[in-house]
């Protein structure tokens, strides 16, 4: 059974905003959960049918016309997911900002360092759970390593916490919405937590759901779970080969409904996996279905792009960069010769070329930086957040 543990808060001098009430010692109680390493999820008949859907989902994602020969979108697809997974956590930029700051990285700061970060650390997940072995406490550490690596947050990177935690409630656990395990309880969890990950006996689904759920009752860091966890649902997808080409983005479903998504965390620590499973699948189930559409509204956008260039060769600078917009919906001089491997000229007529026929817009970057948008992207990613933002739900 899990355990409430009594402890007494005494104020260290780690927390300057402390009130005065609170400063002296008070009892406040924190949770730890039950091992979840030998668990068999008692996943009910509804649910096993939601979980079915999600699966179902991730599969026809990853054969998707769409998505078919079109490997940007991929690119396009991590990114979503890794922005949601920030806003979720209050990191809100928009789509443009973000490849601004991708593009130009030593200009970044802030709420977009954060977020390129965020992709990073995505990305290191899903290079992780292409691998056959077993998940190791490294591989989480690598993946929170690559997450903080904002300035004031480089002496947290990759470290275990040493100290306790909490969500909510200010600057001390007393009024906390939730209090994770004292820190000494930690390591034993997430040996346990990995054995888990890296079974094969557990349907893909419920063990991203459950390893997710577990990751964030035991809050393991002194900041960054949120987006860490939600990178280990990728790397057990990939593992399991649920999605084997393309990131289905549920944080952008988990974003947009917010409410039902820490309900199901609540549930599941309060011994109602079947309810989280069930939310879990169901975001799942919703983020493939959207994704499938944006990747046939890519298709019908590039086929646009062919068309208003006048359907530059196969091979020639102007159909390679057209054909990685999705992925790189920004670019400037420099970077689509590096992409490209040609010469800087030969990379300013194409973006010219393209900029003549409208697939692409001069813009600024900083003061003085020339790059080229395709304005396009952007407004099929605004439009894929609001669709799911207006709370569709798949068939039940």
């Amino acid at each position: 059974m899990p355990e409430l543990v009594e402890l007494v808060w005494e104020d260290t001098g780690h927390h300057e905003l402390v009130s005065s009430r609170d400063r002296g010692p008070f009892r406040y109680s924190a949770f730890v959960p039950d091992p979840i390493s030998g668990l068999e999820p008692p996943v009910g008949g509804g649910v096993a049918a939601a979980v079915e859907r999600a699966a179902r989902a991730c599969a026809d994602l990853d054969a998707s016309p769409g998505i078919h020969d079109l490997e940007p979108v991929a690119r396009l697809l991590l990114r979503a997911e890794s922005v949601a997974s920030s806003r979720i956590e209050g990191l809100r930029l928009s789509h443009r900002r973000i490849e601004e700051a991708r593009l130009a990285p030593e200009g970044a700061r802030g709420t977009a360092l954060s977020i390129v970060r965020n992709i990073d650390a995505m990305a290191r997940a899903i290079d992780l759970g292409l691998r056959p072995d077993a998940l190791t406490l490294d591989d989480l550490l690598s993946i929170h390593a690559a997450l903080m690596q904002t300035p004031e947050d480089r002496d947290i990177a990759g470290r275990i916490r040493d100290r306790q935690n909490w969500i909510g409630g200010g600057n001390t656990p007393r009024r906390a919405e939730f209090v994770p395990p004292p820190p000494e309880r930690v390591p034993v969890l997430l040996a346990d937590l990995m054995r888990f990950c890296s079974r094969e006996d557990l349907s893909a689904v419920v063990q991203a759901a459950i390893a997710h759920a577990q990751f964030e009752t035991i809050h393991p860091f002194a900041d960054g779970n949120g987006r860490t966890g939600r990178c280990m649902v990728h790397l057990i997808l990939r593992r399991r080969a649920l999605s084997r080409r393309v990131v289905p983005p549920v944080s952008v479903v988990l974003a947009a409904d917010a409410r039902r998504y820490v309900d199901g965390l609540t549930a599941f620590r309060a011994g109602d996996s079947d309810a989280w499973c069930r939310a879990f699948a169901d975001a799942l189930t919703l983020a493939g279905e959207r994704a499938v559409d944006l990747g046939r509204e890519m298709a019908v956008l590039r086929a646009s792009w062919l068309e208003r260039a006048g359907h530059p060769n196969r091979g020639s600078s102007a159909r390679r960069i057209l054909d990685g917009l999705p992925g790189h919906p920004i670019v400037s001089v420099g970077s689509a010769s590096r992409l490209l491997g040609v010469s800087d000229e030969a990379a300013r007529t194409a973006l010219n070329r393209l900029e003549r026929a409208g697939v692409l817009r001069l813009v600024t970057l900083g003061r003085r930086n020339r790059a080229w948008a395709a304005m396009e992207v952007f407004e099929l990613l605004d439009e894929f957040d609001a669709t799911i933002g207006a709370r569709g739900r798949p068939a039940r």
